[in-house]
Formats: C-alpha cells, sequence, structure tokens
C-alpha cells in the first residue's frame, strides 16, 4: 500500500489523519515541521504527502517551493486553514494537486487521495 507522510505541527492532527488512513490500509510516517519532513526524504520517499501550511520553522510554503525546486514530483495534498482563494492558487502553483480545508473530512480526503495516487503513484522522483 502506499506511503503518506503527514505534516503538521499539531500532534492531535497528526494522530486523527494517521488513524483514519490506516484503517484505509495506508502506510504513514509523521513530521511536525517541515524541516523534519525534508529529512524524512533522504529515508524514504512517500507517495503522497499531506501539508499544513502554518508550521514554526520551515512551513509548508517552504516544503511546495523546496519540492518544485528539486524537482520532487511526490504528489501534495494541503490541508490547512486558510480558505483565502489567493492563498490555494498560490499552493496550485507551487505544485499542489489539492488543497482541503482542516479539519478535514474523512471522505474527501479518501477521496483526493485515491485520485492523486491512481495516477501518479509510480512517478515519485
Amino acid at each position: 500500500m502506499s506511503l503518506i507522510l503527514i505534516v503538521d505541527d499539531a500532534q492531535f492532527t497528526r494522530r486523527v489523519i494517521c488513524k483514519s488512513l490506516q484503517k484505509q490500509g495506508y502506510i504513514t510516517r509523521e513530521a511536525s515541521n517541515g524541516r523534519e519532513a525534508i529529512g524524512l526524504l533522504d529515508e524514504e520517499v512517500p507517495d503522497c504527502i499531506l501539508l499544513d501550511l502554518l508550521m514554526p520553522e520551515f512551513d509548508g510554503w517552504d516544503v511546495l517551493t523546496y519540492l518544485k525546486d528539486n524537482n520532487y514530483k511526490i504528489p501534495v495534498i494541503v490541508i490547512t486553514a486558510d480558505i483565502q482563494e489567493t492563498s490555494r492558487q498560490h499552493c496550485f502553483e507551487l505544485g499542489a494537486k489539492a488543497v482541503i480545508n482542516k479539519p478535514p473530512k474523512p471522505d474527501e480526503l479518501n477521496n483526493a487521495l485515491k485520485k492523486i495516487l491512481g495516477c501518479t503513484e509510480e512517478n515519485a522522483r
């Protein structure tokens, strides 16, 4: 099954998403900020990244920029409380495949993952 990296500074959010995805058969890894997430890419490239935007140190914008600048082809789903259309557009410009509002609805997240992984799982990098 697919490996999903969940990047969010809120441990509760990570736990809820992990449990939901694990019930669906996904393998999950967690990072509490962008810097930690980038470090994990050296160990194991995930099939998809679920990414919060607002985090300390190295935020979601930094991660999206890093992935784009370093030619990673990992699909990213941004999960954010920021509902501004300009923020959504900027996420897509930086390569995000989907933007979901917090808290994510399990069905919406599962549908986005199925759609994205069905098309791109073999193209991680």
